[in-house]
């Protein structure tokens, strides 16, 4: 598959790609919206480090120039990094604006699938995927990522969905749109900053050819939608979920107090829970990532030893 005339490959990620080498892609809403600098370079750097480690290319995707970045060099990263909050978030309605306008955008789970799979790239790291809000029923915000995951056929590797969402509700509708939820080693849907969250997901896979052959069989028949791999986040960097759900209930209500909503609602949530944590669900959060890049990269190269690919299934 060709990426296209507004997708641009990182020489790195373009050779892998032509060479049939493991690719991961990284998103950069995480960069711009996820962590405070100097955080976000740091940990956006140590992504790409852990990615290499473990086999593979690192991809991170976002919008510079008016193109779509497949690869990054590290000036790029650093500029979204110092940008912050500034920098517009990206998701699939946003695409053709930040196109159009020019200059810089950072990609949400949903765009960064997008580019990942016009780029020829299957696996996907990032830290959990949006879903329902609470309050959804009366608001009806439910995260773009989840209609991408149903129609773009992209492993998205995570620590199930964000804390700050209604878990069972996310569950849900994946499940209504025919998206595998897939418990890495696990038969619950992690939550986030913590391993449990007393949800049970259909499938489970223990070792990396286990789950080569799952999305094999899945896309091998013709079936285009993601797939989420749910791992649940090193037992070392865990934090209570009573902790967890008492900072995320005063978070909520600020942003109700303040009318936060919409696309500045997560960014504003993730904000005050770490301040509400005293930091520790910044690091808890620095640490589910960068395992995810781990288990991504060794996914991607197991991928890899089938013979697998965007365009068949061996």
């Amino acid at each position: 598959m060709s990426p296209g005339p507004l997708v641009d490959l990182h020489p790195d990620v373009a050779a892998a790609v032509a060479d049939g080498r493991p690719v991961v892609a990284l998103e950069s809403t995480l960069i711009a919206h996820g962590m405070p600098w100097p955080r976000n370079a740091e940990t956006a750097f140590a992504l790409q480090a852990r990615v290499r480690e473990g086999g593979a290319v690192p991809a991170t995707i976002a919008v510079v120039g008016g193109r779509l970045k497949a690869g990054l060099d590290d000036g790029s990263i650093e500029t979204l990094a110092r940008a912050g909050a500034a920098v517009p978030k990206l998701s699939r309605r946003d695409l053709g604006w930040a196109l159009a306008r020019g200059g810089l955008g950072a990609t949400t789970v949903a765009a960064t699938m997008i580019v990942a799979e016009r780029a020829g790239i299957r696996f996907f790291a990032t830290g959990g995927i949006g879903g329902v809000h609470r309050g959804a029923p009366a608001s009806f915000d439910i995260s773009a990522d989840l209609l991408e995951l149903a129609r773009t056929p992209v492993a998205v590797v995570c620590a199930g969905a964000k804390a700050i969402l209604d878990l069972p509700l996310t569950l849900e509708v994946l499940e209504t749109h025919g998206v595998p939820v897939i418990g890495w080693q696990t038969d619950e849907l992690p939550a986030f900053y913590s391993r449990s969250s007393g949800l049970r997901v259909p499938l489970r896979a223990d070792a990396p050819d286990e789950l080569a052959r799952l999305l094999a069989a899945h896309w091998g028949c013709g079936l285009g939608s993601g797939v989420v791999v749910a791992q649940p986040i090193p037992a070392a960097h865990e934090l209570p979920r009573e902790r967890v759900e008492a900072a995320i209930s005063q978070a909520l209500a600020e942003a109700d107090a303040q009318g936060i909503r919409g696309k500045a609602s997560t960014p504003f949530l993730l904000e005050r829970v770490a301040a509400l944590t005293g930091g520790d669900s910044l690091e808890a959060n620095v640490a589910l990532v960068l395992a995810n890049a781990e288990l991504a990269a060794r996914l991607a190269c197991a991928w890899r030893v089938r013979g697998g690919g965007m365009d068949g299934v061996h």
